[in-house]
């Protein structure tokens, strides 16, 4: 294994985890805190429209999926937010469109056709140079937005009705919020796929809002944690020839509900 890691692929492998647990500690915090885990998953889907439509029209992938999947999770957004009672079935519709108007483009694509699997599982192991620095590229404007809307982000969190009283623009953090999460799933999807990506978003920051007193050290700690499953997990699949997206899923989950132990055997005790 400490051979391996002098080969480039395997350095670019873990750049990106370590790279992909950053983006999605900040970004999944955020949506967990708003309870927005939902709406990320919606976007994340979406994005198959997005691929479609790029080979269809014979267009680069990236940014015709981005722009896309941005225009999408605005729509989910602005949707969920006038019709808040409805936001679960909204989203589901849009959610199973996005990926239908995909696959039927892709259908209607005449000559290659790409493999949909790597869009759903990714390939972390054969993730290309360029991908690192736009990955970089995100985690720095993830930093520098995440700073200078913090105090909106917290008070969005806490009450959105309180803080829109209080003059928080709620509406456009709540579609900015949106549209950075859609981003970053384009960006993350061919590293790490869009069932990593809705694990790494979910599963630490959910662990680390429920144990942080403040929404900056629950970023941090979700970071962490999505850097311990990514690397764990990239070092099972080295060591039992798994798939990496699979091994790293695993390891997050298997974390998350031993997390669940404690608490399940105090609601044993007083049932």
């Amino acid at each position: 294994m400490i051979e391996d890691l002098a080969l480039p692929f395997m350095q670019n492998a873990l750049v990106a985890a370590l790279l992909a647990a950053v983006c999605c500690g900040i970004v999944g915090t955020l949506v967990v805190a708003n309870r927005m885990v939902f709406l990320a998953g919606g976007a994340a889907h979406a994005a198959y429209g997005g691929v479609g439509l790029a080979y269809f029209l014979a267009l680069p992938v990236l940014p015709v999926t981005v722009v896309f999947t941005v225009a999408a999770a605005l729509a989910m957004a602005a949707i969920t937010l006038r019709h808040i009672e409805d936001t679960d079935t909204v989203i589901g519709v849009l959610w199973a469109a996005g990926m239908a108007f995909g696959i039927i483009l892709l259908d209607l694509t005449p000559g290659y056709k790409p493999d949909l699997m790597s869009y759903l599982f990714g390939s972390i192991i054969t993730v290309p140079t360029a991908d690192l620095y736009a990955l970089a590229g995100l985690n720095l404007l993830l930093l520098v937005t995440t700073l200078r809307h913090y105090n909106g982000f917290v008070a969005m969190a806490f009450d959105r009705e309180f803080a829109a009283v209080r003059g928080v623009p709620v509406g456009f953090l709540h579609c900015l919020l949106t549209a950075l999460a859609a981003v970053a799933v384009v960006l993350l999807i061919r590293v790490a796929g869009l069932i990593l990506i809705i694990a790494l978003l979910s599963v630490a920051p959910s662990l680390a809002v429920r144990r942080s007193a403040s929404l900056w050290r629950a970023m941090v700690w979700a970071s962490l944690l999505n850097a311990v499953f990514c690397l764990a997990g990239l070092l099972l699949a080295y060591q039992f020839n798994l798939t990496s997206g699979a091994a790293i899923i695993a390891v997050a989950a298997t974390v998350f509900f031993i997390s669940l132990a404690p608490g399940l055997a105090r609601w044993r005790r007083g049932a």
